[in-house]
């Protein structure tokens, strides 16, 4: 038995650099999106505590990180934690939101972030988290705001729907000032009131939804437009550097005619 998952183990290493490589041959997305998802179920399946399978799925996400840096993709976004989620039983809320804020001190000391001139951003309605949450929050926006080279967007209390409504508000309020003639609205100056207006790319090439789960569930509903989707059966804390590879040569193999 040991025998076998040695020589299973040597396989999936040798597809995973076979894979590497390819990938690395082809047009990598600029702008790679994902909903984590199947935290809980995950948890469920190994008859374990709820709150587990979200720490495994918090550390995976450390581990994703790395992975996205090493193959030198330009935007990632994490949508991490939905305004809908706050609805769930607030004890399970405090548990999650206790979680995140120990993921983002990590984040904040994270050298790997510096050494990479990663920019991070939280993207959704910030007044609706913990005061201590926001602060950490705003410490890392403001000591990686002068970096470009990586782009690190956390969705958190983030609703898409809520995310048009805000721009669509911000407008009115421009309009109303004086600031804004209704007749320069279009698409481009909308992406500007967006949560996703700092970014040089705000429109995902690849939005990749873990769990088996085949819908956006209102992420990114304006910048997804012409986005390439890609649904996986695996649940987010089993999610592998494998699985990404497959992601990325899916979208690799796919031809994109933004509505032509």
């Amino acid at each position: 038995m040991l025998t076998g998952f040695l020589r299973s183990i040597g396989i999936y290493r040798l597809y995973e650099k076979w894979l590497n490589r390819q990938v690395r041959s082809d047009r990598l997305p600029e702008h790679i999106a994902v909903i984590l998802d199947g935290n809980r179920r995950w948890a469920a399946g190994q008859a374990a505590p709820t709150i587990l399978g979200h720490q495994k799925g918090a550390k995976r996400g450390e581990e994703f990180l790395d992975w996205t840096l090493d193959l030198d993709i330009k935007t990632v976004t994490l949508y991490v934690f939905s305004t809908e989620n706050l609805q769930r039983n607030p004890k399970e809320v405090q548990q999650i939101l206790g979680l995140i804020e120990q993921e983002l001190k990590n984040l904040e000391e994270s050298p790997r972030i510096h050494q990479n001139h990663v920019r991070v951003k939280a993207l959704g309605r910030l007044e609706l988290l913990p005061q201590s949450m926001r602060e950490i929050l705003e410490r890392i926006e403001k000591s990686t705001s002068e970096y470009d080279d990586h782009y690190l967007n956390i969705a958190i209390a983030y609703g898409g729907r809520a995310e048009i409504i805000d721009a669509t508000k911000k407008i009115a309020q421009d309009i109303e000032g004086g600031k804004l003639d209704s007749n320069q609205i279009d698409e481009g100056l909308f992406s500007n009131y967006l949560y996703t207006a700092h970014l040089p790319n705000p429109y995902p090439d690849l939005i990749v939804r873990t769990s088996g789960e085949e819908r956006l569930s209102g992420f990114l509903l304006w910048q997804s437009a012409y986005s390439e989707l890609c649904f996986l059966d695996v649940y987010w804390p089993d999610f592998r550097k494998i699985d990404l590879l497959r992601a990325i040569r899916t979208y690799q193999q796919r031809i994109r005619r933004f509505g032509t």
